[in-house]
């Protein structure tokens, strides 16, 4: 690849090696800045259906036709599935030498297309850090999406102008740095709908009628106000120090919620212990705190005959 190539590449042929709901979003993506969808490989009814949606009249294949057809081959399979498909393609000679190949996994750098780089394969790591759906609306966006980019020197630019091209943001992760990068994510989106799942559970059970209704302001609020601010925008009976109300939260939801006191704990124990480094919470007030929310987790740990579990 020569360097105009490398600081915008020519328009390329796409393939998508796994149709689940990131690589037909960002095949479509690609065609909509004028690359070439040309072939696309998915397992299950929902991925098939999904690729026929998300791009209509593109062939449904198995991964080496893709490989054999596509200039750019978005590799779009769960993690743990990456290594071992890299391996297989590049043992049977599917990949070909100039060839791009991009993986989306958060998780791994280049180093896991090492089976495809030495039979001649160009790698790239771009991993959107988006949630994704599977509908149109993931396009859209993509618009502003951070991309967490891994790629050689040479590929540096080539990485970083197909990402402008969905519309993303290129930022560059070193290869080593990728598992914390990937766990950085998980920590904040992935946890962020279990919580929202589990308030919503509780307000209904408190009997709001429409809990999505009240969490949306105060959600997006808090979300602002932290992505502004980050510890200086905690509040609550957890930085205050009400170790009370802690307390009360905690029995009630021993009583109607058994399932959320470990994850309450445990967010508060957090909680506390941010709030207390940026003296937020005062120490005074931290000790009780911090005694309540000991005692309940002995409670907690404590089966309702004594024992331990």
């Amino acid at each position: 690849m020569n360097s105009s190539q490398q600081e915008r590449p020519a328009r390329l042929s796409v393939g998508v090696v796994g149709a689940g709901r990131v690589g037909p979003a960002l095949a479509r993506a690609l065609q909509q800045a004028g690359h070439h969808p040309v072939a696309v490989s998915g397992v299950s009814d929902a991925s098939r259906r999904r690729a026929d949606r998300m791009l209509p009249g593109v062939p449904l294949l198995t991964p080496a036709q893709v490989l054999e057809r596509a200039e750019l081959v978005l590799l779009t399979v769960p993690d743990d599935a990456l290594p071992g498909l890299v391996e297989g393609l590049a043992e049977t000679g599917a990949v070909r030498p100039g060839q791009l190949l991009v993986h989306t996994s958060g998780r791994y750098g280049t180093a896991v297309l090492d089976p495809a780089r030495r039979a001649g394969a160009l790698p790239l790591a771009l991993h959107p850090a988006m949630t994704f759906t599977g509908t149109e609306v993931d396009v859209q966006r993509l618009a502003g999406c951070s991309f967490g980019v891994t790629a050689p020197d040479e590929l540096r630019l080539a990485a970083e102008a197909l990402v402008i091209e969905m519309g993303g943001e290129p930022e560059w992760i070193a290869e080593e740095s990728r598992p914390l990068y990937h766990a950085a994510l998980a920590l904040g989106a992935n946890h962020l709908v279990t919580l929202v799942a589990q308030a919503m559970e509780l307000l209904r059970t408190a009997g709001v009628e429409h809990p999505d209704r009240m969490l949306g302001p105060l959600l997006g609020a808090a979300l602002d106000n932290a992505l502004r601010s980050g510890d200086a925008a905690l509040t609550g009976p957890v930085a205050r120090g009400d170790a009370g109300t802690v307390a009360a939260h905690v029995s009630e939801l021993r009583e109607h919620a058994p399932g959320t006191v470990a994850g309450y704990l445990a967010m508060a124990r957090a909680t506390a212990d941010r709030a207390l480094a940026h003296g937020l919470l005062k120490p005074e007030l931290a000790e009780d705190l911090l005694g309540v929310l000991a005692d309940t987790a002995d409670t907690a740990d404590t089966d309702p005959k004594g024992g331990e579990r």
